[in-house]
């Protein structure tokens, strides 16, 4: 009797198991993409209980609409989706702070960092994060899928539900306004 490794599963035969009704497989794509969606929630919304909120119900409304699942996107695009919806309508509702740290990991210091650097870092990664306040939401949600989550201009435009040309003006704008915003960090 041979022992291999674990067969692994991808998420297309995932999704079609979960859509028979498999809820170990369900359970098993929850696992394998909660982080990059907490993430993205959290980037998001700035909150991590809204985020929570936001991912939790994201999948629950998954689960539900699994049967209409279109297998021409995968299903972390449609999740990227699902949950920026939800966070957009969280946004939508009531505006909410985002707090400094889940927009930028300032680097970790070394020994070869002196406090001024280190100050001076915080205080770019600090202007950084206002400056993301204040674009749009749509704006800020396409660069965060860009910039942040490596989505190409096609998963994007397919997760914010607009066209591959609104996307490249959205990401257009967002890089011009921070860049603005950083110009005196330069």
């Amino acid at each position: 009797m041979s022992h291999g490794a674990p067969v692994v599963l991808d998420d297309g035969v995932l999704t079609v198991r979960a859509s028979e009704g498999d809820d170990d497989a369900f359970a098993v794509l929850v696992r394998r993409h909660s982080g990059h969606l907490l993430a993205l929630a959290l980037r998001i919304l700035g909150n991590r209980a809204d985020a929570e909120d936001a991912v939790q119900d994201a999948f629950l409304s998954a689960w539900r609409r699994l049967p209409e699942f279109r297998h021409g996107a995968s299903f972390g695009t449609w999740m990227y989706r699902i949950v920026t919806n939800r966070c957009l309508n969280t946004m939508r509702r009531r505006p909410l702070p985002l707090p400094l740290d889940t927009i930028v990991e300032p680097a970790a210091a070394d020994a070869r960092s002196s406090p001024p650097r280190v100050a001076e870092s915080d205080a770019a990664a600090a202007a950084l994060a206002r400056a993301l306040l204040e674009l749009r939401p749509d704006v800020r949600v396409c660069w965060i899928l860009r910039e942040l989550h490596g989505l190409h201009y096609d998963e994007i435009a397919h997760v914010v539900g607009c066209s591959e040309p609104t996307v490249r003006g959205r990401l257009f704008r967002a890089r011009r306004a921070l860049m603005e915003a950083m110009r005196p960090w330069r």
